[in-house]
């Protein structure tokens, strides 16, 4: 379309923008020119130099060039499967609720920034299945982390209190997160979102699971968990949804994690 691309690798953003500038002004015609950076993630961009994505002629993220669009269907689908979700669990919203607070000490909820669509982040919501001092808790056993990568996870992990092992055998404390669903911020079905922390580990190619908005369930949710799964075959499990993402696609799934719960479950 009359553009030229030109890529940078691991250059200061000065620095291209002096290269752009001299380009332009040695073509000696109307050529104009819009600066990108890459990752927007804030904590490494900091580090080859400061972004003003306010002022004039500043850099902007480059993710949105090419993340996938949403299709209508995918959003009607969602409001109309949240929303549906949302009203035939309230009893169980309730029941949850009140044994979570009886079980032990802290909020009913547990809130933590996730890494969204095109890394925005976003507040997820679940059931507390933890002790309320689990986050500060989590360095000490980072040496029992059983999954490789960026990502966190330890079957038998000490935080979890009795009233969450049965919300996470049942999958019961992932039900706050059809609000998510319900603001947009989630979808019924893409990748699960990853915590921030761990999202900005990811490497360049893993960060592509990014370019459609997360959701409650995914290839890898369906899966046969006595299987250990790499990081990498995760991602690779979630880039195969990008490609295959349609409407089939995400019934198959919605009807795959209900009967996988229900298996869990022993019904």
């Amino acid at each position: 379309g009359g553009a030229i691309w030109v890529v940078l690798v691991d250059g200061r953003i000065a620095a291209a923008q002096r290269l752009a500038s001299r380009t332009c002004q040695t073509a000696g015609l109307p050529v104009r020119y819009t600066l990108h950076h890459y990752p927007t993630t804030p904590t490494i961009a900091a580090g080859r130099d400061s972004i003003d994505e306010d002022s004039p002629g500043s850099p902007r993220p480059l993710e949105p060039c090419f993340e996938a669009p949403s299709p209508l269907w995918k959003r009607l689908l969602d409001v109309a499967g949240a929303g549906l979700g949302l009203l035939l669990t309230a009893p169980l919203f309730a029941a949850a609720a009140v044994l979570v607070k009886l079980d032990s000490a802290g909020p009913v909820l547990f809130a933590q920034q996730r890494s969204g669509r095109l890394g925005r982040s976003f507040t997820i919501y679940k059931f507390r299945s933890m002790l309320a001092d689990a986050e500060q808790r989590k360095q000490e056993l980072m040496s029992l982390n059983e999954q490789d990568g960026p990502a966190f996870k330890i079957e038998h992990d000490p935080r979890v209190t009795r009233v969450g092992r049965v919300l996470r055998g049942t999958s019961l404390d992932e039900l706050p997160q059809l609000w998510n669903v319900l603001l947009g911020q989630m979808s019924l079905v893409g990748p699960r979102p990853l915590p921030v922390t761990e999202a900005e580990r990811c490497r360049g190619w893993q960060r592509r699971r990014s370019d459609v908005t997360p959701g409650l369930t995914c290839f890898w949710q369906v899966k046969d968990r006595r299987t250990k799964i790499s990081f990498d075959d995760w991602v690779r499990m979630d880039l195969r949804y990008i490609r295959e993402r349609s409407l089939w696609t995400d019934l198959k799934l919605i009807l795959q994690t209900v009967a996988f719960v229900l298996r869990r479950r022993g019904v």
